[in-house]
């Protein structure tokens, strides 16, 4: 049988986060889920289909496990076979998503962190009538790389928002550490940082090697006695940016992007001051919904737009309500 061609119906649905203003970091290091009702309900009645996630996660990053448990309770609750896949470089990303093709795939939800290496994958799989949505990194190209919908945060304007944040609490000199050189998400949310905080300074690390940031931080930490601040732009960085302030015997304030439950912790002790969050689960579960929406009955969501699931900031007394949920794994 062919692929069936999905419709690509205009319906507008904006997420508005509940915390804060309207805002990437990847496969984690967990092993996946059983399926199972007890967390989604019943199983949906319609027939079964094949969706794959594929993302520029690089491996141990916990962000992305939180992605992918949203991603696996919206397949269990909609009867879909995932796939769940990951790649930081982005030809073998790329090359994921030819192997999807080729394995018949009925839809697949992308991070475009670096689209251009992306768009003849995409091709190809448009032209096989393959639905495409796109998550977390990619808001700006999307609908130009063949996806209907793509559910994330604005990265610049979360930057702006972090920016803003530490702006009233008199930051001037912060030092914004990006551990992918080339991610268009990352370089976006420094540089909203620094649109705010002209005296922003990025300082690029390794993210796949967390001595490297560490020593390269420690080592930066302990040259630049103006720097104020130090911002992480994904949670396992910045817990190594506390070890690295901490042996550099620096007096900057510590900020950071995303979360996990640890990060929450040092949100609460004081050691953080804020984090800025984009909702990462409910990112892997719409990714995999809406496909499976599209599927069942024509249906898109955005209008066309990105469906933002962030920016909101996560500070010590927000960070005191979400604990439980930072510890259950979907925040």
């Amino acid at each position: 049988m062919g692929k069936p061609m999905w419709r690509k119906l205009a319906v507008s649905l904006v997420i508005v986060p509940v915390l804060g203003l309207a805002a990437c970091s990847s496969s984690g290091g967990r092993a996946p889920e059983p399926e199972s009702n007890s967390a989604a309900g019943t199983v949906a009645a319609t027939d079964r289909i094949k969706i794959a996630v594929i993302t520029h996660a690089p491996p141990g990053d916990t962000f992305w496990d939180i992605i992918r448990k949203g991603a696996e309770e919206a397949a269990a609750k909609d009867n879909v076979e995932l796939q769940y896949l990951g790649d930081p470089d982005g030809g073998r990303q790329s090359q994921l998503i030819e192997q999807a093709i080729d394995q018949g795939v009925d839809g697949i939800a992308v991070t475009l962190a670096k689209p251009d290496a992306m768009a003849g994958a995409l091709k190809r799989a448009s032209d096989a009538g393959i639905s495409i949505v796109s998550l977390n990194a990619g808001e700006d190209r999307f609908k130009e790389l063949g996806a209907f919908a793509h559910f994330g945060s604005d990265e610049k304007l979360a930057g702006e928002a972090a920016g803003e944040k530490l702006k009233a609490e008199g930051i001037k000199k912060p030092i914004c550490v990006i551990q992918d050189q080339g991610h268009v998400g990352l370089e976006a949310r420094c540089a909203g940082v620094k649109k705010v905080v002209p005296g922003t300074e990025v300082l690029y690390v390794q993210g796949t090697d967390m001595t490297q940031v560490e020593s390269t931080t420690t080592a930066k930490l302990q040259a630049d006695k103006q720097a104020d601040a130090i911002i992480g732009l994904g949670a396992p960085i910045t817990m190594t940016l506390l070890k690295a302030k901490a042996t550099a015997n620096s007096e900057v304030a510590v900020a950071s992007f995303d979360m996990n439950s640890q990060l929450v912790g040092e949100i609460t002790k004081g050691n953080v001051l804020f984090t800025v969050d984009q909702q990462p689960w409910l990112q892997g579960y719409m990714a995999v919904d809406s496909l499976w929406q599209n599927k069942r009955g024509g249906f898109t969501i955005g209008g066309g737009k990105a469906t933002l699931t962030g920016p909101a900031i996560i500070d010590k007394a927000v960070a005191e309500n979400i604990t439980s949920f930072a510890e259950e794994g979907v925040r």
